[in-house]
């Protein structure tokens, strides 16, 4: 039984043939490619609620005792205590560099960028 006959251009394809002629084409960017000296202002995606729980027993609480305050200040006390917490560890987020997920934010990307901005003339 004899082989199949394929055409032409099906034998340089396969072999890699057409590949010598045809070049990707060269990248002419329309301005030189540097970095802007600022970025877009985006919002950091927010984080999951905290002290729920402890909001969730202080507000059932009330519901039990008629909205009363004085038998709920244990809980009260948790909750708040639970928020200053809350707060302390936000804060000292914020003075990290990075964010949860490895990122600048944009506010210290541009400060950044203003301390080294890009040199757009030769001197």
């Amino acid at each position: 039984m004899a082989a199949p006959v394929y055409p032409a251009w099906v034998t340089r394809w396969v072999s890699g043939q057409w590949r010598n002629k045809k070049r990707p084409p060269t990248l002419r960017p329309p301005r030189t490619l540097a970095l802007a000296d600022k970025v877009a202002n985006r919002r950091e995606q927010s984080t999951e609620a905290t002290c729920i729980t402890e909001m969730s027993v202080m507000m059932a609480c009330w519901k039990q005792n008629d909205f009363n305050d004085v038998p709920c200040a244990e809980e009260i006390r948790t909750f708040y205590d639970c928020v200053a917490k809350a707060e302390k560890e936000r804060k000292n987020q914020n003075e990290d560099t990075l964010s949860s997920r490895g990122n600048l934010p944009s506010s210290k990307v541009n400060k950044l960028l203003k301390r080294f901005p890009q040199i757009t003339r030769y001197v």
